[in-house]
């Protein structure tokens, strides 16, 4: 008999531990690429402003590669068109983003490790991936999660890339339907939500909150207040933390 061939408790469930972040990993990445492709499309409108708003292809093209965060790039770029300073457009991206707090906190006790680890695996969350990979449960998957961030990060670079060298040959996104794109992304986000057990009550009060917002308030706005409804995922029973597998932490 082979050492192969020898039962190895320790070494079968971490080969079974394996499989099942290859397949989490599999399924974010399928669920993750429609998503991509519509992140792809914002992205190029994304390219074609920032060159519009004077920032050079590379400056276009490091944001979002650093920043990878749709909105607030949107954001910081129609302030430096305006003729705003450097600082209020990093303060007003930074805002934007701050709706990623409540989402964080919400996803940290399914990440293992100490603080510096979870906040790199932290950096895999953007809006569509943090809610696909929510198991209804206050859980989350994050291989799952990592998966079907892997192509929209992809699609906004790749997009990007397209819009800053090549708009000048696209012309204005509103000319072409780019503009479009952005509020689809959402709804579709949220259409999934509708669908998902527990879901609806939060996804709803988020919509109705945006909604409310979009006639009175600057854009990305209504986007921002709308994640306060994320803040009832928090709240998660002490039964559920207790079930966490070890498959999901290792």
């Amino acid at each position: 008999m082979t050492a192969d061939a020898v039962p190895d408790p320790a070494r079968d469930a971490g080969a079974g531990a394996g499989a099942q972040r290859e397949r989490s990993w599999r399924a974010g990445l399928a669920a993750g690429v429609p998503y991509g492709i519509a992140t792809g499309v914002v992205a190029v409108s994304f390219g074609v402003l920032a060159r519009e708003a004077g920032f050079s292809a590379v400056a276009a093209i490091v944001m979002s590669a650093v920043v990878f965060a749709g909105s607030a790039q949107f954001t910081a770029v129609s302030i430096i068109a305006s003729g705003g300073s450097g600082v209020a457009a990093v303060a007003a991206a930074a805002l934007m983003n701050s709706r990623f707090l409540p989402m964080g906190v919400a996803l940290a006790p399914s990440l293992p490790g100490g603080r510096w680890r979870r906040a790199a695996q932290g950096q895999g969350v953007v809006d569509s991936s943090w809610a696909m990979a929510g198991r209804g449960d206050g859980t989350f998957d994050r291989w799952f999660l990592f998966g079907s961030t892997a192509p929209q990060y992809a699609g906004w670079l790749g997009g990007t890339i397209l819009g800053a060298l090549a708009g000048p040959v696209l012309g204005n996104p509103k000319d072409i339907g780019l503009d479009a794109v952005y509020p689809a992304f959402f709804v579709a986000l949220l259409i999934a939500e509708l669908r998902r057990p527990g879901a609806p009550p939060v996804a709803l009060v988020g919509a109705l909150i945006a909604l409310a917002l979009i006639p009175f308030t600057p854009a990305g706005v209504p986007v921002l207040a709308a994640s306060v409804a994320a803040l009832a995922g928090i709240r998660r029973p002490v039964a559920v933390a207790a079930t966490t597998t070890q498959e999901d932490l290792a």
